[in-house]
């Protein structure tokens, strides 16, 4: 989970947009289907319908701001939003499928990943070209995973960009714990506050690194 660190300008001025977070009854996103389906946790919809969500291209509108990256003479046309309406999940998906972390990822997965996150877009004269999500109770627990800029786009410190919006969004603050895992980019996560794990022999996991690849 990582984005490639970037040494050119900066940019003073990124303003951080919120996200309300979804109604605990709104379980599944069923437009597409032609279905009202505002659930409850004990009324879930046909199984044919939740496929039929979870299959959908767009994901679902919340309220939320974009955040402007003002044009620069190196930078021009990037802008980088937390609106999940503006989500590519064709190069999202395209990416993840291919990254170190995550090879062979289904589409589905990354869809369903993607709903229940808190995501963040990087456009350049609107295509995407980056990409995080947060993984948080909005509260006291978050954890940065799927990070990335497009190789084309990389060099320009659209990666600390991308870091400077995650960190100042309102949902993400006062938080007790903020974690992530890297491989090689270490130095970028660093200049936001990110240290080794304090006590690693506290820590446990569930690793299997090999769930999306095909059986034999």
């Amino acid at each position: 989970m990582q984005a490639a660190a970037g040494d050119g300008k900066t940019v003073s001025r990124i303003h951080p947009g919120r996200i309300a977070a979804p109604s605990i009854d709104l379980q599944f996103d069923c437009h597409a289907s032609g279905k009202h389906c505002l659930t409850s946790p004990s009324s879930r919809p046909h199984p044919a319908v939740m496929r039929a969500a979870i299959a959908r291209p767009s994901l679902q509108r919340w309220p939320g701001d974009t955040l402007t990256m003002p044009d620069t003479p190196d930078l021009p046309g990037y802008e980088i939003s937390a609106d999940p309406a503006r989500l590519d999940l064709a190069v999202i998906h395209g990416y993840l499928s291919t990254s170190y972390w995550s090879p062979g990822v289904p589409l589905e997965v990354v869809t369903r990943a993607v709903r229940h996150s808190l995501c963040f877009g990087v456009y350049h004269q609107g295509a995407q070209v980056g990409f995080a999500r947060v993984v948080t109770d909005r509260a006291s627990f978050a954890y940065l995973a799927d990070v990335f800029i497009l190789e084309a786009h990389r060099g320009q410190g659209l990666s600390k960009q991308l870091m400077r919006a995650i960190m100042a969004h309102e949902d993400l603050q006062g938080l007790r714990r903020f974690m992530l895992a890297t491989r090689d980019a270490h130095g970028l996560y660093r200049q936001f506050g990110f240290e080794s794990l304090a006590n690693p022999a506290r820590m446990m996991e569930i690793l299997r690194p090999d769930i999306y690849q095909p059986r034999p």
